[in-house]
Order: structure tokens, then sequence, then C-alpha cells
């Protein structure tokens, strides 16, 4: 849904707030360099291995507040791979993420006593583990971390005088610890922000983590997730080498990325970092979601294509969009609707006039028997409303967040809200029965949790106004219309650092919950508000696998470290241009290696209004965004993809595409749940090696092998594409190959057309289409195999999981899912394809059949002869259904000395039968030029 205000609103808002508030300390006149660190006094070793240690302040100064004296260390190599560096206050507990949201090994318990003893003095030590190795020095103390295979320097917080850094510094409400780092280095991450130049960390971009609903339209600032994690990929003499550090604090921080450094400025909590040793990008992720939580699994529906808009007034415009589709032969999957659907804006509520209740069921039971599927969202305000049943519920189970004991009022879309605190036990069930109840309303097939930052129209302390009407439903909904006071009394609403909220630093309680409010057992929103969004998504979660033991699909804005675990994203209040349609890539991007690989953003644009060029361009990319819908503004014109004869004629073909690969996806999908791997893939995940890929932010892969090169410019016709070493061929028209040593072509690119190629080494498992997820797949499969262009000898592989996606889980062993390999060879004027089967049980029963092969860049004549299948000679002339189709291949670029004279061919061989659940072979001879 719509933001609070574009950026102008917001800025003159602040402005408004800004005059208000007493004093505000300026950053710009703290010295660059804070007090003289700590020093190690004692270490021991810790319980269960690793080790603990003890620092004291060296030298104590006041700013942004004092120092704490004594720091506890604790460093434990968790894993081979993953190194856990914890520093905290040796006497108090202080906030971390709640150990039963983000489960994970817990540190020893403080001592009541701290060692102080100095006799020995320290020297340099480091404790090693089968990856990585952690050493330290103790005056100032500083400590690194080094890869064990080649002794490079992952991490350094020691500092020097000469650095542009200072030392470790632990005060309550300031914590800053830098790191050196190579100039050469390739950072991704550390986000949700929409960042200009590109998927890689720039150096003196403004980097802030704190959840905030400001639009995505905004560069550089703070956005709705907090992911205080990043990749560092280097190439050291002509090898890759890529690692993670995630610090594990949901406190407000700013991250100054300056090239050679890196420093935290934190406003809370402790320093808790980890690091994952890589070392390549698939393994970093990894080792990643094994820490923070394996993706969700997807239904099957919910990687087709998905239609909302914040303006289908009532019914019958939902209904007539469904129809639309239909006619125009665009695939559409899922309907949604903003809080059109809602009775005043409340959630778990239907209007009775606009939807009402036995038309809307009669819609789902038509829709929900050809397979397609119904979402509404939810907002966390729960509407103040006596006569309101849940807000009632939530009352009678004392679920709000609190400000001075009484729960805390503020405002968006129904007027006054309070927010549910999802840190509290009993929350989660009230939550989880509202969803059951409303569910029993109707029957929905997935939740879109929105506003969960959390949004507040208003700031500050307010009331429900005397004598007037709340919102007045008169212009803009968000105008913040309760009478509200500022809140600068404590210091949890006014630290003494001020991050760079919104970009602006403005009071980290501005439109949102103060942050002086409290949540259960006492925690202060001041260090629980970046996890608002991700407690919502465990909530509901939860709640919609009770429901009836089906894979939930849940759709959040604000996210955390671990939140992809429980939903998917998309990228937010986006607007209708072309630098937006650019930038949509990093962001999708980021969202992988952040462990959320169901992302993408709104389709042409949420803001108004993209021209017809433009959504024909984007629907071009965001066919192939793992997650896909095209949704629109209250305030913008009509934009479903069949408003415009072009962008319905370039939807049918990038869709079209889409709906083929649907297996590929949906495989990935599964890779994605057990490995992290993500669904969509900068370049450099498949060629690390070829750095040309480490800043490329214009192309992108899905899985391994399936490259999308978009045009992203207004007025082309062509894209000039990066094309790694290898053979590609086009998916769009597989006579066509690309043979590239590494460098840029330029590809035609007619308005309804985007390149696609599918690289060397494959097999892509392929239906063939259809208008909903459900009937293209049950449709024959087609294999195709890609060898390298012309090659005497060659391997290719690939892999198909498919299950009962109604399933909570997603694995093998159950009975009810398959998984195949595939493998292929050319060798000595041979070609071998053959499959071993896993659990092929479920699907023999759905009687899924391979009925068509294509391989790609085979080097020979037309001649095609001696077929076998299972060991046994098949004819493949006459009455046989088995026939052996060849052309020739068009080359984009002649080859090199003479090569252009030998042909590659396309081969394809119809009229199989093959069960998808059962192994087969199949081998021929072909023709070789000699």
């Amino acid at each position: 849904m719509f933001s609070p205000a574009p950026f102008l609103t917001f800025f003159l808002s602040y402005l408004l707030w800004i005059q208000c508030v007493a004093g505000g300390n300026s950053n710009s006149s703290v010295p660059p360099k804070i007090g003289k660190g700590y020093r190690l006094i004692s270490v021991e070793e810790g319980p269960g291995g690793g080790f603990v240690g003890y620092l004291q302040v060296n030298q104590k100064n006041d700013v942004y507040g004092p120092d704490i004296p004594y720091l506890r260390l604790f460093v434990k190599h968790e894993t081979g791979d993953q190194l856990r560096v914890q520093i905290t206050d040796a006497d108090k507990q202080r906030w971390e993420v709640p150990y039963n949201l983000l489960p994970r090994d817990q540190p020893p318990p403080l001592k009541k006593a701290i060692p102080r003893s100095r006799k020995n003095p320290i020297t340099v030590s480091e404790l090693s583990g089968a990856e990585l190795i952690f050493s330290y020095t103790s005056d100032p103390f500083g400590f690194s971390v080094k890869r064990k295979s080649n002794g490079q320097v992952l991490f350094n917080s020691t500092a020097d005088e000469s650095d542009p850094f200072g030392q470790l510094v632990f005060k309550d409400q300031y914590l800053e610890i830098s790191t050196k780092l190579p100039g050469d280095a390739s950072l991704y991450g550390l986000g949700e922000n929409t960042q200009p130049h590109g998927i890689k960390l720039y150096p003196s971009d403004p980097y802030t983590l704190y959840t905030t609903d400001v639009s995505a339209i905004n560069l550089n600032t703070d956005l709705y997730g907090s992911h205080p994690v990043y990749m560092d990929l280097r190439n050291v003499g002509g090898k890759p080498y890529a690692h993670a550090v995630l610090l594990l604090n949901s406190n407000g921080m700013d991250v100054f990325y300056k090239g050679t450094s890196l420093t935290y400025k934190v406003i809370g909590g402790v320093f808790d970092f980890y690091f994952f040793a890589g070392p390549t990008p698939l393994g970093v992720v990894d080792q990643y979601t094994a820490f923070i939580g394996r993706p969700a699994p997807m239904p099957y529906w919910a990687l087709g294509f998905h239609q909302c808009r914040w303006g289908y007034h009532n019914l019958s415009v939902v209904e007539d969009v469904v129809e639309n589709y239909k006619k125009a032969k665009i695939p559409l999957d899922v309907i949604w609707n903003d809080d059109d659907h809602m009775d005043g804006h409340k959630d778990f509520t239907l209007n009775p006039t606009n939807y009402p209740r036995p038309k809307l069921l009669a819609f789902l039971d038509k829709i929900h028997s050809i397979g397609m599927k119904y979402i509404v969202i939810i907002d966390p305000g729960i509407g103040v409303n006596s006569s309101y049943g849940v807000y009632q519920r939530g009352i009678a189970n004392d679920v709000f967040i609190k400000y001075e004991g009484e729960p805390y009022l503020a405002q968006v879309w129904p007027g006054a809200v309070y927010f549910p605190d999802f840190l509290n036990p009993k929350t989660v069930e009230w939550w989880g029965d509202e969803i059951h109840r409303f569910h029993e309303l109707v029957p929905v097939d997935g939740l879109w949790i929105d506003m969960n930052e959390a949004s507040n129209f208003c700031s500050g302390k307010c009331k429900i106004p005397v004598g007037k009407q709340c919102p007045s439903g008169e212009g803009p909904g968000w105008i913040c219309c309760l009478d509200c006071k500022n809140i600068t009394k404590t210091r949890w609403d006014d630290p003494p650092y001020k991050i760079n909220a919104s970009g602006l630093q403005v009071p980290i309680g501005f439109k949102t919950i103060a942050t002086s409010a409290v949540h259960y057992n006492g925690v202060k929103e001041y260090d629980a508000h970046s996890i608002y969004g991700f407690s919502q998504s465990v909530a509901t979660h939860k709640a919609l696998q009770g429901l009836e033991g089906k894979r939930p699909f849940i759709l959040s804005r604000s996210t955390y470290v671990g939140s992809g675990k429980y939903a998917a994203h998309w990228t937010g209040d986006n607007k209708g241009t072309w630098e937006d349609l650019r930038y949509s890539i990093s962001t999708m991007l980021n969202f992988g290696i952040f462990g959320i690989p169901m992302v993408g953003s709104d389709i042409c644009g949420f803001y108004p209004a993209p021209t017809e060029e433009l959504c024909n361009r984007w629907i071009e990319v965001g066919a192939f965004y793992p997650f896909s819908r095209d949704h629109a503004n209250y305030y913008s014109p009509r934009q479903e993809l069949y408003q415009w004869a072009t962008v319905a004629e370039s939807a049918r073909n990038a869709l079209g595409l889409r709906y083929k690969i649907l297996p590929y996806l949906y495989t990935l999908n599964y890779e994605a749940h057990i490995s992290g791997a993500p669904i969509a893939r900068p370049l450099f995940f498949s060629f690390p090696t070829y750095t040309e890929t480490y800043g490329l932010s214009t192309q992108f892969l899905l899985g391994s092998s399936v490259m999308v090169s978009p045009v992203l410019e207004q007025g082309k016709t062509e894209v000039k594409a990066l094309f790694p070493p290898g053979s590609w061929y086009s998916l769009f028209d597989m006579t066509q190959i690309i043979v590239s040593k590494g460098q840029y072509f330029t590809l035609d690119a007619p308005l309804n057309v985007v390149n696609v190629h599918l690289y060397q080494n494959a097999i892509l498992p392929m239906q063939q289409g259809g208008m909903i997820s459900k009937e293209a797949r049950m449709t024959p499969f087609h294999l195709i195999v890609t060898f390298p262009a012309g090659a005497n000898e060659g391997q290719a592989k690939g892999s198909l999981y498919l299950d009962d996606d109604e399933l909570p889980e997603m694995k093998l062993g159950n009975g009810y899912s398959t998984y195949v390999d595939f493998y292929a060879n050319i060798k000595q004027g041979s070609v071998k394809l053959w499959s071993e089967v896993q659990e092929g049980k479920f699907a023999l029963d759905k009687g899924w059949i391979i009925d068509r092969v294509t391989v790609l860049g085979v080097g020979g004549s037309t001649n095609a002869s001696s077929l076998e299948i299972d060991g046994t000679p098949v004819a493949t002339t006459g009455a046989s259904n088995i026939k052996f189709n060849s052309v020739e291949q068009n080359h984009l670029q002649e080859l090199e000395d003479g090569a252009d004279a030998q042909k590659t061919m396309m081969l394809e061989i119809h009229g199989l039968k093959f069960l998808v659940g059962k192994n087969f072979a199949m081998s021929w001879k072909i023709g070789i030029h000699g």
C-alpha cells in the first residue's frame, strides 16, 4: 500500500516536527576518533569450546554518554566455517535479538565477578578453526579474522594512528567498531535501501539500517527492512574468495563504507558478529541461511503471475480484471486485494456493500475450481473501535504495545489504532485466532502483511480528538488527525547519537511507534523496533500453518535477518520510471543474498504513472522476478498488462516463457529451501573468476544457467549485454547461439522482445506453459540440453523437483515428492542422455512424461542414427512415433581460426514417452566433420 507520503510530504512533516524538538546534537561536531579503546585483562577457556576474555576501558570519556567500563568477549568456532565474536557488557545483560525469535546457541552466562588479573602481560594469540583463524592484540584491544587456507585477512578491527577510524567504543547507546578492507574488495548487502550505483556497495554512500516506511523512490535511505550483513568478494591472483559478515543487532545503525574501511555506529545492543567462510558466493549463502533459517518453501502457484491494485473498489472490478486477463491470453495465477475489501480499513473484515460475502465466496469458488488463488492485505494497526470484535478481543487479551501503562495510540488507515506486540506469546495466540476467524469468513490463500516497520501517520504521544472526526474522510488518508505531542523527555526517544534516519537524521520515533514504548517483559521499542515486521511474519506463518496444514504464503514489507524462513518480500513503493526499473534488479539480487529469494518489485511501478513503453520493458524484467506481481496505487491510472495492446504482447511473450520454465523455477525454490541458493542471482555467483561481473547490475541469472539481459533505457531497440566465457543459447530462438570469450554483444531487442539465454553444460526442464500454473504443470516435459558449441566432448546436467505443493514441508521421503537428476554427455560421435530418479512414485502417480528433447551446440552433420532407449535399438523412420529433426544454428559472431566453417546443430527428438518418475537412458550417433 501507499507510504504515508512521497518524499516531499515526508520532508515537510519532518520540518514541522523538528521545530518542536529541543536541542539535538549534531554528529558533525564530534571528533572522528572517540576514546582510547579497551585493553584485554584476562582470557579463559569458554564452556563447550572457544574462549572468554574481559576488556577494560583505557580512558573514559562522555562523548555520547559514559563508557561501559568492563566488557565480556566471547569467541567460538560454532561450525567449521562459522565463527562467532560477541562483545557485551561484562556486568549487565543487554538487549539481544530474542533467541526464541532467531534460534541460535546461547553465549555463556555473565559472571558475578570479573577476573581482573594483570600479572602476566597478554601477547598476541589466536584461536584456530577448520576454515577461519581468530587473533587479537591486547592493548588497545583489536581482533582480526583470517582465512586459514591462505592467511587472507577478512576482518581487522585494530586501529593505527594513520587509520581514519578509531578504537572500539562501547557505551550504553553508542557502539562503534571498524575494520580495514582491501581497496579491491567488492561488497554487497547492508540493506534495505535503493542503491543508485548498482548492487556493489559504493564508497561514501550512506548505509543506515532502521526499518522505516519511506518510499523506495528515496535513494540511499533506510527503507523497510534491516539486514546488517555484507558479502565480501575478492579476486586474489585470479582465484575468487567470498565470505560474509553479519552483525546480529536490531538497533538502529549507520554503516560507513569508505572503500578501504568499514565502520559501524550502533545506538544499542551488543556486538554479535558472525563470520561465514565461503569461499564461494553460493557457499556463503548456504552457511548464512543455515544459521538464520532456510528460505520458506513456496507453493507452486506463488511462482505464477500476480495482479493487484489499491483501488479495486468493488468485487465486480476484480471479476473484470480476471476475465480481461483471460481474454487477453495473459497468464494469471493470483488476484489480490489491497484494503478495498475491508470495512472501514479494518483488518479481518469485509465491506458488506462492495464485497458482499455471498458474492465473494461464489467468486472464490469459481477461481479456486480452476486453480487460481486470492490474497488480501493485513496491516498491524488494529482500529480503536469498541464495536469491532478484533479490537475487543485484543483488549481482553492485553496484546498491545504499551506507553506509560496504556496501549500506545497511533494512526494508520482505519484512523486511531493500537499495535499488537508480537513478542508477547498471548499476542501470537490472539493473532492466530483472528486469522482463523477471518479464514472462516473468507478462505484466502495467503496473507500480505504491510505497514509493519511499523508505520504511523502521527508521531509522539497522541489522543483521539474531541469533537471532530478522525480521519475526516476527505483528502489523503495519511494526514495525522490525532492530537499529538512530541516525546523527547527520555534518552530512548532522543538518543545522544543521531543515526541518519530517513536520510535526514529525523528522530527515530518519527512516524512510527514511540521508541520509549514498551513490549512484553519490559522490552523497549528502541531495541525491538526493527524486528517488528519479522515478529509479525513469524506469528502469521504459525497461524497459517495451523489453518489447514497447507504451505503458507506470506508477503511482508518489513523484514529482518531470518525473515526469509517465513515470508516473501516485495520492494515497496516504487515509481513508474526507468530509474526505478533499473534499481529493482539490484534490490532483488541483494535480497537473494539476505536469504529472502522470493522477491520482486511492483511491475510498471506503484506510483503514477508508467508510459506504455516502460510498462513493456518492465514486464520483460518482472516476468523473471522470483515474485512477479503488477501492483499500482489508488491514484495511478489503470496499468494491468492488458491495458495496452503492445504491453499485452510483451506479457504473452515474457510470461509465456516464465510459465514454460516453471518446473525450473520450482526446482530453484527447492534448492533455495535446502541450501539458501538465491533464485535470482548476480552473474558472479556462476562466474566468480570473471571480475567483469562483480559490479554488473543490469543483467541477472535465474539459477546457475539462465541469463536475462533486458532493455532498461527509453527508446532503445537493442541491448549491450555481457556474456561470460562460453556458449549461450537463446531460449526464444534456440537456433541462435553466442560463443563468448568474455565480452559484450549488442543484441536486437524490439519492443516486445527480451533476451534470455541458457548457458552451456545445462539441462533445463520445461513444460508447455499455460494460462494458470495448475494447468501448465500437467503438460508434457521438454528437456533442453546444452553443450559447448561444436565440442567433440562435453557434459551437461540439470535437475527437477516435483511435489505436492500444498504440503507444509518441502522435502523428499514423504511419499509426495520426486527428485530427478539429468545427465548428458557427448563423446566420440555419440550423445547419451539419462536420468537418475529419487522417490519416483509421486511423479509416476501424476503421470508426468517427457515427450521431447532438444540438444544444442552439437557439432557435425544432420545425420543422427543408432538410437537406443534403455539399451534397446529404436527405429526413427517409417511408422515410428519417434522422430529426429535437426536445424543448423546461427552464430551471432564469426568464430576465429576458421571455426566458422564448422556447423553446430540444434537436434530435436520428438515422440518420446519417458516417465519422469522412472530412470531412462537414451543414446544416438551423430555425424562429425573431419
